[in-house]
């Protein structure tokens, strides 16, 4: 087996998708190991969720985006990333803008998720904006980062059904149980080599296993399929 990929989180608020990834790491269902975990805010709950599993915790602020100051802080946040070997960084929940130095120091190597179908709905309370424009299906989006918010290749998305009579908080809690399930599988299947970009489309190679089987939740499409229980 591959050594375990080393990865790196970057959050601004609790961090459930965080806890999804270390769960996964805990129970083998990803070859990897959380070995950092960064937030632009020193009280976000996420650095004590990281406590929890002894995981290294770094706070730096970050000034607004596109000044000299917030690429300084870029550049912080890159160094602080490669000085600890980081293979793979996951955005989980993070909400500043990331810099150059970061994507050009770890190119197709940060990953994002949306609670949105990208390309519909990017920005935030997307989630709001789907039951007021009475989207008829609805779901997040894994994605790799790019320099534009919310427009990199796409890895995977799972959609469900928009349902009568739901709230914005409704159709949010629904879709945040599906990013707790397909993020985790993107991060294994970097793990094991199998993303291959291709322009703006994200190619999954063949399984490594053949124990691999289809998703089997009726509640949601996912797109590629599960490999297994995530």
């Amino acid at each position: 087996m591959p050594e375990p990929i080393r990865i790196a989180a970057m959050a601004s608020g609790g961090g459930t998708n965080l806890q999804a990834i270390v769960d996964a790491c805990e129970a083998g269902s990803i070859n990897g190991r959380v070995v950092l975990v960064f937030s632009d805010k020193s009280d976000a709950g996420v650095l004590e969720r990281a406590r929890k599993h002894d995981i290294e915790t770094v706070h730096v602020r970050v000034p607004k985006s596109d000044t000299a100051e917030w690429e300084e802080a870029d550049r912080q946040i890159a160094e602080v990333f490669r000085a600890r070997d980081v293979d793979l960084v996951v955005m989980v929940g993070y909400m500043r803008k990331i810099g150059p130095s970061l994507l050009g120091a770890f190119r197709d190597r940060i990953m994002n998720v949306h609670p949105g179908l990208l390309p519909a709905f990017p920005g935030v309370e997307v989630q709001w904006d789907a039951v007021e424009y009475g989207v008829k299906v609805a779901g997040p989006t894994v994605h790799f980062a790019s320099a534009e918010v919310d427009s990199g290749p796409i890895i995977i998305q799972a959609a469900g059904p928009g349902l009568p009579g739901d709230t914005g908080q409704d159709l949010a809690d629904r879709i945040l149980a599906q990013e707790h399930r397909i993020y985790p599988q993107a991060v294994q299947w970097f793990a094991e080599g199998r993303l291959q970009i291709e322009g703006r489309k994200v190619k999954l190679v063949e399984p490594a296993s053949a124990d691999a089987t289809p998703d089997a939740d009726a509640t949601a499409i996912i797109s590629p399929p599960l490999d297994g229980e995530f």
